[in-house]
Formats: structure tokens, C-alpha cells, sequence
């Protein structure tokens, strides 16, 4: 199964790219799956469903979220009519949506996507550990799922690290989203789960983490109300970690990808 999954989506940068990008993608990478973060798609704070709707109907498979989750009101709503739409598993009990979803691709093979969020310099949520130990006890890697994907939506890098070592072995993937800055650690941990600590984001990299500079820079400087942080609107470049598993789940193959922008371009060649 070869699988992507995109870095935060942020503002109107980002998912033109990633909408006028993805189809082209599939066929290019035949790819299975595409999963992306959009909790940032909407003017740069959460994900309105109009915007979740274009995305949708580009060729992405899941939308995962995060802390501005609930950003843009109607979402409350909304998710509970869409399930391709996920947010953290580990919200409090009652919370609209759900943390995960299983996909059944058109061949017959399922894949559990999970969206799980950190509580490090974050919200305080329940234990991330905990809640996704929980739901993997109903969902094993190679029997009653062909793959396994795991969102994890957190701030430190060492929260990050400890989920991805808990889950190696149980899952496809385990990837960071949140900081918007990829990093080179992109790789299959000891028992064959892919791991990356962040997969950046799918937006302007002339930017304060897709803002723009000037707002952001009044704002750590000057210490005072400034006006709203708008996304920074320069070309965007597409972030995101290409995954290939065998037939137990486990990952074979994993390359990043990079495309358009400023940074330094990277397309996968298997």
C-alpha cells in the first residue's frame, strides 16, 4: 500500500497548492491514500467546511485537526456529518466527532487513520497514551486493519518521540504535525513503524510558521496587542511523507516529499 500524508495545510496558500497538486499526485505516486492536517486551512485557524469540502473533493481521503480544531464554529456542527473529518481522540468524552477513522479502500483493504494530540506546552487533554492504547486494542495492524496511520498533533519533540517508540511495530505510521517545520529525522523505527517528529506544513515558507513576518515579529518585539496573524500568501510549498508497506502493515519504503516554493524540492522516485 503506498500511502501520503501532508504537513499542516495553512491558509489559502496552502490548499490552492495542495488542491491544484493532489490529483496529479495520485496518479504520478499511485498513491492509495491521501491524509492531510487542515486544522490551520482556514485563514490560517481552523478549518471552516466549505474549505473542508474543496479539500475533499481534490482527492484527500482524511482531514485531521488539532488545537484549533474548533477555530471556525460551524465546524461543531459539521463533523458530525462528515466523517472523513477527524479530531484529537483524546478530547474529553461528549466532544462532537469522533478521533479516528477506518477507511475501506475500493479493493477491500481497511486503514485505520487516528488523530491523537499531545499535552506538552498544549491544551490539557487526556493522556494521548493512554487514549490511543485504548483504541488499538480493537484494531490490529495486518489482521482486521492493512495499515494503520497516526496523526500526532503536539508542540515537544520528546512527546513526539516516546508515542512514535510506544506504537512502533503496532501501526504503518506515526507523524508529527503542529510546528510547521519538517524535519530530517524521517525514518522506520526498529519494529517497522515510519516515524517523522514533524512533517511541516503545506504553506509560505517566507513566514513566521505560514504567517506573515511583519505581525509576528511586532508581536515578540513589542509585546503588545497587534492586529489579527494573517497567513503569509507567497507561493507554498507542499510538505508531506510518502509511505510504502508490506503486506503486514509494517513500512517498507518511506521518502519525504517537498514540492513548489522556497524550499529545497524533494519527490519521492519509488
Amino acid at each position: 500500500m503506498r500511502f501520503l500524508f501532508l504537513g499542516d495545510i495553512v491558509g489559502r496558500a496552502g490548499r490552492d497548492a495542495v488542491i491544484k497538486s493532489i490529483p496529479n499526485l495520485r496518479r504520478a505516486l499511485s498513491l492509495d491514500l491521501v491524509i492531510a492536517n487542515a486544522e490551520n486551512a482556514s485563514h490560517g485557524f481552523g478549518l471552516s467546511p466549505p474549505v473542508a469540502t474543496s479539500l475533499l473533493e481534490c482527492g484527500l481521503d482524511v482531514l485531521t485537526l488539532g488545537n484549533h480544531a474548533w477555530d471556525q464554529r460551524a465546524l461543531i456542527s459539521h463533523i458530525n456529518t462528515e466523517p472523513r473529518i477527524i479530531r484529537p481522540l483524546n478530547y474529553p468524552p461528549g466532544t462532537p466527532g469522533q478521533g479516528f477513522v477506518l477507511i475501506t479502500l475500493t479493493d477491500g483493504r481497511k486503514v485505520l487513520v487516528i488523530n491523537i494530540m499531545g499535552r506538552l506546552f498544549m491544551d490539557p487533554l487526556d493522556d494521548p497514551f493512554r487514549s490511543i492504547n485504548e483504541l488499538l486494542t480493537k484494531h490490529r495492524l495486518g489482521t482486521t486493519v492493512q495499515a494503520i496511520i497516526v496523526d500526532i498533533h503536539a508542540e515537544a519533540t520528546s512527546e513526539k518521540w516516546a508515542l512514535g517508540h510506544m506504537l512502533d511495530g503496532r501501526i504503518s505510521l506515526a507523524v508529527g504535525t503542529h510546528t510547521h517545520a519538517p524535519t530530517a529525522d524521517y525514518r522506520i523505527l526498529a519494529k517497522g513503524t515510519a516515524f517523522q517528529t514533524d512533517v511541516g506544513m503545506c504553506g509560505d515558507y517566507d513566514s513566521v510558521i505560514g504567517m506573515g513576518k511583519e505581525t509576528a515579529i511586532t508581536r515578540f518585539t513589542r509585546k503588545i496587542p497587534t492586529e489579527r496573524l494573517h497567513p503569509a500568501e507567497g507561493e507554498a510549498t507542499i510538505c508531506g511523507l510518502l509511505v510504502e508497506t508490506h503486506t503486514n502493515g509494517l513500512a517498507h519504503r518511506i521518502a519525504p516529499l517537498r514540492l513548489g516554493g522556497i524550499l529545497d524540492p524533494s519527490m519521492p522516485n519509488f
